[in-house]
């Protein structure tokens, strides 16, 4: 296959771009598109010969896209017209302006790209964005096949659950036996195995005892139901997901200062019973959101860093304890945030990634918050390109 001109829209930090590069496709991207200045700032630095346009995409005219000659479009949309946990407004959001831009440019390119790829937040899937997107691929007779794939169908320790697509143009056609159903795994091959790379480990017989502590002693529990703690036992007893602690930072090795992650008193004490605790024999995490570093609950996991104290002790009647006695016990366990580093590495992004030194801790939690997960992509993008 000759090399792929590639467009990246709405580009961000380079998950894309990275995820295109651990494809090993031969391909080359073009032009990045986004508004971001922050995100434009960290793609920049980390790919300095390509040509990034800090612009909106509905101010780049049919002409513009036609010059660039692209075969591939990677694409990640605004997710907030669409996550579950906001207003939802789907098309008549602002923010879906542009995704609505490009479906109408589309059909008017002068070269249909051959491939496309597109990646969004759960809830995607049952919009009027996604109706659109597949009408206009229909009319285009692109091939397509969607997904609802999480990391740790690649044996990653985190959740991360979204929604992605892959077309390909007429009269190229998959290699696999497309599906009109959202599939939730990756197709097997031709061959009929499994197209994973990973090994598929069956996953042990959960032997986690009734107080909630997993058999390597992650906590499971928290203030939620006997539903979801069952669930993150059976996801921590899963040997074919590797451990956190293959993606931690090395501490005392010219790494960074870890005591400007631990969890301030005050927030110890208002959330110590909401908060997602793993610790580093874990086989898994919860979703990193932009929130992550300001907001404790439901914007990901914050890790135990001292092993010899025993997090079932330091728990138990906690609520009934004074204020001085509950903060002397939750600080013995040293809980603290991952770094964005721990959680580069935990979306897949490779040791070559760097920030600016100018761009603060909070703006890096909150751009990775809106990335994507770097070895998921690169799994689809070579599945739509064979």
């Amino acid at each position: 296959m000759d090399c792929l001109r590639v467009l990246e829209l709405y580009s961000g930090i380079g998950g894309m771009h990275y995820a295109l590069k651990e494809s090993g496709v031969s391909a080359e991207v073009v032009s990045a598109v986004d508004v971001n200045t922050t995100a434009n700032q960290i793609y920049k630095h980390n790919f300095p010969t390509t040509t990034l346009w800090s612009k909106t995409i509905e101010g780049i005219t049919l002409s513009e896209f036609d010059k660039l000659r692209f075969d591939m479009i990677l694409m990640s949309p605004p997710c907030q017209p669409f996550t579950r946990i906001g207003l939802q407004g789907d098309i008549s959001d602002p923010r879906a302006k542009s995704f609505l831009y490009i479906l109408d440019l589309l059909p008017r390119l002068s070269k249909l790209p051959r491939f496309i790829l597109l990646e969004n937040v759960k809830g995607f899937e049952t919009s009027s964005a996604r109706d659109a997107l597949l009408k206009t691929l229909r009319d285009c007779s692109y091939s397509f096949q969607e997904f609802l794939l999480t990391p740790t169908c690649l044996g990653i320790p985190n959740s991360r659950l979204r929604y992605f697509l892959i077309a390909k143009a007429p009269p190229d056609c998959f290699a696999f036996q497309t599906n009109s159903e959202i599939l939730e795994r990756f197709p097997s091959s031709p061959s009929g195995e499994a197209s994973s790379d990973t090994p598929m480990v069956p996953a042990s017989p959960s032997k986690c005892p009734s107080s909630g502590n997993g058999e390597d002693g992650c906590i499971l529990y928290k203030m939620e139901t006997a539903q979801d703690a069952q669930r993150k036992m059976g996801q921590n007893n899963d040997e074919s997901v590797r451990r956190i602690q293959e993606f931690m930072e090395v501490q005392g090795e010219g790494g960074e200062d870890m005591e400007q992650y631990l969890l301030p008193p005050k927030t110890l004490l208002r959330y110590a019973l909401l908060m997602d605790i793993v610790r580093p024999a874990c086989r898994r995490s919860v979703c990193f959101t932009k929130g992550y570093g300001h907001y404790v609950e439901g914007t990901g996991s914050v890790l135990q860093s001292c092993m010899e104290e025993d997090m079932e002790e330091a728990f138990r009647s906690l609520e009934l304890q004074a204020e001085e006695e509950k903060l002397r016990r939750l600080q013995r366990l040293k809980l603290r945030y991952f770094t964005p580093r721990e959680i580069a590495n935990l979306m897949g992004f490779p040791a070559s990634f760097t920030f600016p030194e100018d761009v603060s801790v909070k703006q890096r939690y909150r751009v990775l918050g809106n990335s994507l997960n770097v070895h998921v992509v690169a799994r689809l993008i070579k599945l739509m390109v064979s």
